[in-house]
């Protein structure tokens, strides 16, 4: 297995535990994230991001299903949708750069709709 792949195996574990702990070791003070919702720098913001989706995908009733991964050297893809009490993922992705153990850049877009 790649340490691509075990990053990522062992992020995709994390989150779904939602362990922020855990979460946060796959990133530095250098590492990046980009998503649709803004742009996420060093281990402080990071962790405030995760926080909060993990104060939202813990509500009862909330799912996430992973459709495809991808790796392939340093990168990973990731094509998921989910669904909390707040909101709808209908097509969400994640990509990954893991040059060496840590998650040095990721980028997240998804269609995310409100539920009334």
């Amino acid at each position: 297995m790649s340490d691509t792949q075990s990053v990522l195996d062992d992020h995709l574990d994390a989150f779904a535990n939602q362990d922020l702990e855990k979460v946060m070791v796959d990133y530095t003070d250098d590492s990046t994230v980009v998503t649709n919702m803004g742009v996420f720098r060093g281990l402080e913001e990071i962790e405030g991001l995760f926080a909060d989706l993990f104060e939202e995908f813990s509500q009862e009733g909330s799912t996430i299903e992973v459709d495809d991964t991808v790796v392939d050297g340093e990168f990973a893809y990731l094509l998921w949708h989910g669904e909390s009490p707040d909101n709808v993922y209908e097509f969400c992705t994640d990509t990954f750069h893991i040059p060496e153990g840590t998650i040095d850049f990721q980028t997240f877009a998804g269609k995310i709709e409100p539920k009334d």
